[in-house]
């Protein structure tokens, strides 16, 4: 029994030594990232920072802990306790809000910590809980079948959008049973899923002139939710022919820096800044009927209304040029349904999908997080005196940043994470040399052209005891040797040295003040008024 408590007390210690190592290398990677659920309350823990910065309760007065980011929105939402060092939120994340519909959703921002400077990089990503329902952009759809449509005919029906991510997103759709018309779910390039009727039986509009079904969108969550919209459907005479696209996909490549105008019929190229009107692409249908049943008419299917601010289309022509500036930092993608009727009230759908091109439109922004000023001039080497965060809202290697600093001094830089820095001394700092150091951080991408951004950062230099002072102040050539000058008035109690024997003087010459502005020196008790400098015609070799 005792060699059994001895084996649990050593795996004790081979465990905590594990987790201290692990707390360690997450500390020392500068890099830590929690996980929590979208909705999460106010005043709730996100998790332990200061412990897992390898910090104790007792360190932290000194040690300062403290949030930045240079995106200010991001630290809204946190706050780290000045007791416990442990991270909270402060405001309520909503998830959908945060990051839309991109699969992964995550909040950056740097754990700042003072004596001595260091920075860490914290994420803290969030999951997606499923407190959205499918909804339809419309409540109700309107169809007109030809009653001669032959089993097989497709119809693009409804579209509906699901706010949540993952599984909790729309997964599919469901039809009221009925004995002429299936459900399908089709699913669009970009990953949207949308409704297709499928004739299953020829229709009779003597027998069923016109039909009301409920289609349903199910989203994967546990337990699902759904939403609903009712079709309704109307059987009209025969018109023996729909209208047919000339391709069931078309595809445009919107670069941002490319000239006005020069369109194709399937691919078109357009600047970023494009004014509205520009052409983006002309989708065409040919109708095999004559007379007005071939007559078609354009338009967009079920949109988003989010799309349709972006993107117009002529009726006639169906020509569709844009309506609102494209950005790709916003929006990368775009897939359009459009469809064509005839007056027959028969149509065809395909699709349009808009790629949009980045070009390196953005340059590098930089944030000054933290400068200790001014700096002890004999900090060793590898002491961290400012932190700097730089980003560029670009992807690719348009958005790919490289950091430096200008000119020449003791300071270098270093890569931390998460596009943070840190300005470092590299070698020994001298007061006597120069009282501050002004250098430039230039912040450049790897696009073409490149795109940079710089600002200015000054330390000064704090002197310490027995470097103050040139040597010509303190030559010893008048009648009193010193071995250190300060200026009038001042006690120094840190100097240790005693003066040679004063010559014999009158008594108010030995206490009176030296002129305004010039040095003086010290007694060897280190306190009170120094004695005047007796030898005026010399005083203008002392002058500050």
């Amino acid at each position: 029994m005792a060699g059994g408590q001895r084996r649990r007390r050593a795996g004790g210690r081979v465990l905590l030594s594990a987790l201290l190592l692990g707390l360690c290398w997450r500390a020392a990677a500068g890099r830590l990232r929690y996980t929590i659920p979208e909705e999460l309350g106010r005043g709730s823990l996100v998790g332990p920072l200061a412990r897992d910065l390898g910090l104790s309760p007792v360190d932290l007065p000194a040690r300062k802990l403290r949030l930045a980011s240079a995106a200010n929105r991001q630290l809204q939402y946190f706050t780290v306790s000045g007791e416990s060092g442990n991270l909270y939120m402060s405001e309520r994340l909503d998830r959908e809000e945060m990051c839309g519909q991109a699969a992964s959703c995550s909040v950056s921002f740097e754990a700042l910590v003072q004596n001595p400077l260091n920075v860490f990089h914290v994420e803290v990503a969030i999951q997606d809980i499923n407190d959205n329902s499918p909804r339809f952009l419309r409540d109700n759809f309107y169809l007109e079948i030809n009653e001669l449509t032959s089993p097989g005919a497709r119809f693009a029906v409804g579209l509906a959008e699901d706010a949540d991510v993952g599984s909790n997103s729309l997964q599919g759709y469901e039809l009221e049973a009925n004995g002429y018309f299936a459900v399908e779910v089709k699913e669009s390039p970009d990953g949207s899923k949308f409704a297709e009727l499928v004739l299953r039986r020829a229709l009779d509009r003597e027998r069923e002139p016109s039909l009301r079904l409920v289609l349903t969108a199910l989203d994967g969550g546990d337990p699902p939710r759904s939403g609903t919209a009712q079709l309704c459907i109307n059987v009209t005479d025969a018109n023996d022919n729909a209208p047919v696209f000339a391709q069931d996909r078309y595809r445009a490549s919107l670069r941002e820096d490319a000239p006005l105008g020069s369109q194709d019929r399937y691919r078109a190229t357009l600047r970023e800044d494009a004014p509205p009107g520009s052409i983006v692409l002309n989708v065409s249908a040919s109708d095999a009927d004559a007379g007005t049943n071939a007559l078609i008419t354009y338009g967009f299917g079920e949109t988003p209304s989010k799309l349709l601010q972006k993107f117009v289309m002529d009726a006639e022509s169906g020509l569709i040029t844009l309506q609102e500036a494209l950005d790709f930092e916003d929006m990368r993608s775009f897939s359009l349904t459009v469809e064509a009727r005839d007056r027959g009230g028969l149509l065809a759908h395909c699709k349009v999908e808009v790629e949009v091109l980045d070009v390196n439109d953005n340059a590098p922004e930089i944030t000054m997080l933290s400068v200790s000023s001014p700096v002890p001039e004999d900090v060793p080497a590898g002491t961290v005196v400012a932190l700097l965060n730089v980003n560029d809202r670009d992807s690719g290697v348009n958005g790919e940043v490289s950091c430096e600093l200008s000119g020449e001094t003791p300071l270098s830089l270093v890569k931390s994470s998460g596009g943070s820095y840190k300005v470092v001394t590299a070698s020994a700092l001298d007061r006597e040399q120069a009282a501050e150091h002004r250098v430039t951080v230039v912040a450049r991408d790897r696009g073409r052209p490149s795109l940079s951004s710089s600002t200015a950062l000054v330390l000064e230099r704090l002197s310490v005891a027995g470097a103050a002072f040139p040597a010509d102040f303190c030559e010893g050539t008048l009648p009193y040797s010193y071995n250190l000058c300060v200026a009038p008035g001042r006690a120094v109690a840190e100097a240790a040295w005693l003066p040679p024997p004063l010559p014999s003087l009158p008594a108010e010459e030995l206490l009176g003040g030296a002129p305004s502005g010039k040095r003086s020196p010290i007694s060897s008790a280190g306190a009170g008024e120094p004695p005047a400098n007796p030898d005026a015609p010399q005083q203008d070799r002392y002058k500050n």
